[in-house]
């Protein structure tokens, strides 16, 4: 899990071939205009998913993980809250892993809880199990899946 404010994804971007894009697409200044829902950015290697949902707070938050993609998550309005475990220690599988939706989910609870708030953002790999939106209130918040293969 990296945690960084955007000023900072330069630093990040060397780590796959297409974070300089997911990056690019993040700073666009008309991104927090965007429709809720799917954007494509080049297919199903790079789109994001742009929402607004009201948090679920911590009891309600389930740890969830991905095998194809790695999740950039970047606030725009509220604060996230996102809790993290490794999912190599997951040892509850609530839904198993459907390859359809790229995500399985686990009754394990995070080990940690991380804010993030506007302007940040926190990359995810399928390494990291994570509950996202589980603070209080309402979160803006734009999702990048990045495909592992390329």
């Amino acid at each position: 899990m990296i945690l960084e404010p955007l000023e900072n994804a330069d630093r990040y971007a060397p780590l796959h071939p297409a974070f300089p894009a997911a990056f690019e697409f993040l700073r666009r200044r008309d991104l927090p205009l965007l429709a809720p829902g799917r954007h494509e950015l080049d297919g199903g290697r790079l789109y994001v998913l742009i929402e607004k949902k009201p948090g679920r707070g911590k009891d309600a938050a389930r740890l969830e993980s991905h095998r194809r993609y790695i999740d950039i998550q970047y606030t725009l309005a509220g604060n996230e809250v996102i809790g993290h475990r490794p999912t190599c220690t997951c040892t509850r599988v609530t839904e198993p892993y459907n390859p359809e939706r790229d995500i399985e989910f686990f009754g394990d609870a995070p080990e940690i809880w991380v804010t993030l708030p506007p302007g940040r953002f926190t990359i995810l790999y399928p390494d990291d199990a994570h509950a996202p939106l589980a603070g209080e209130g309402d979160v803006h918040k734009a999702v990048v899946k990045v495909l592992l293969e390329n």
